[in-house]
């Protein structure tokens, strides 16, 4: 039997972008979170300890940014609109932008955590190779 070799991304932003579908980032084979926003302690495949995370207030940020960027034109072109009820503009934008928060909040969190993993950050060393590769040069 071989041992699992995971499949490595080479580039910040594809382990960001398998964060951001809720894939493992170190091997995009599984899933990262066991929850909604609770990622797993380990990845089934590769073994990667996700608990030294420490995303905490950065995603929600990041989905309130865009949202507002994507809300702002909206709200402008139903303000303008006259005849259009202000309760009716109101609970639209509601609608909408709570639907976008909720559908932002988990690829905003997985992206984060691979980008906290690929840097080194909150407890992650030697994230994909690169690290103990430079580390083992610098002692040569």
């Amino acid at each position: 039997m071989t041992a699992f070799v995971p499949d490595l991304p080479k580039t910040l932003s594809v382990a960001m972008k398998r964060g951001f579908l809720g894939k493992c980032p170190r091997c995009g084979g599984t899933h990262l979170f066991a929850r909604f926003l609770k990622p797993v302690d380990r990845c089934g495949l590769c073994g990667q300890d996700w608990t030294l995370h420490a995303a905490d207030d950065f995603p929600p940020y990041v989905a309130i940014i865009v949202t507002g960027h994507v809300m702002a034109p909206f709200l402008i072109i139903l303000g303008a609109m006259t005849a259009i009820s202000l309760w009716l503009t109101m609970s639209m934008a509601v609608v909408m932008a709570v639907a976008m928060l909720m559908g932002l909040l988990q690829p905003a969190k997985g992206a984060i955590i691979a980008l906290q993993w690929w840097m080194g950050m909150a407890g992650f060393a030697g994230r994909s190779g690169k690290v103990e590769v430079e580390a083992e040069t610098a002692h040569v």
